[in-house]
């Protein structure tokens, strides 16, 4: 009995290769396909869209009263401060940007020039001419070009704003003065900064050119006619700008 028994064990263990051989297998998983490279790009800021902001800074520049008869010509430079408001609006095209702006600035700019030498002018010995100016204001169209985040730009259009002549006397007293708005020119360059998706701030310069205001004969009692006097000026300016993007 014994013997029966182990030859059965043996013939069952010859058996069992042979037996899970014919048993079915387990599917293997399918193969994975490789992973797929997806290039991420830093969205580029859009600069179009209006705008609304402030702006303020420094003017330095020039003023002449020139006599039509008399000797002698009242050059002087003038200078101060300006503060103001700014309203635009912005296109892009790729890397252009394509703008207008206007803005209208307090100011304090002004100078003057004591002198016994010019004639044709006051009839006084000495006399006393000053130039200023109380506001200015340009409307400009701007283009640029964006490296992202950072626009350059050029601009320029039409300006504005008063030219006040002021004549003073001291041998006889006398004071009196010619205000008149008056028009011109303008041109500069800047460079902007988006600061966020709303919000960007400018360094600008501009070159202001107004046409000739004048001194009139009611003033400048030794003149044959009104004395013309001009007036430019140089801003350098910076500003914030608070900006509505488009739909």
């Amino acid at each position: 009995m014994k013997r029966i028994l182990f030859a059965g064990a043996l013939a069952l263990a010859a058996a069992s290769p042979a037996l899970a051989a014919d048993l079915p297998q387990p599917m293997a998983p399918p193969p994975q396909a490789p992973a797929t490279y997806v290039p991420t790009t830093a969205p580029v800021y859009n600069w179009g869209g209006i705008y609304v902001g402030i702006n303020g800074g420094y003017a330095f520049g020039g003023s002449k009263w020139t006599p039509a008869t008399g000797s002698g010509t009242g050059s002087f430079n003038v200078n101060g401060g300006l503060v103001g408001g700014t309203l635009g609006a912005n296109f892009q095209s790729g890397q252009f940007v394509f703008g207008v702006e206007g803005d209208v600035d307090w100011t304090d700019i002004r100078g003057s020039l004591s002198s016994t030498t010019v004639t044709g002018i006051c009839a006084a010995a000495s006399c006393t001419y000053q130039t200023s100016n109380d506001w200015l204001g340009t409307v400009r169209g701007r283009v640029g070009y964006a490296f992202d985040r950072v626009l350059l730009y050029a601009t320029g259009g039409g300006a504005f704003g008063n030219v006040k002549a002021t004549l003073t006397t001291t041998a006889p007293t006398f004071t009196g003065s010619t205000d008149s708005t008056e028009f011109g020119w303008t041109a500069g360059a800047g460079v902007e900064f988006a600061l966020t998706d709303n919000v960007t701030a400018k360094v600008e310069y501009l070159f202001v050119d107004l046409s000739n205001g004048s001194c009139s004969i009611t003033v400048c009692t030794a003149a044959t006619a009104a004395v013309p006097v001009s007036f430019s000026a140089n801003l350098v300016r910076a500003g914030i700008n608070f900006k509505f993007n488009p739909y």
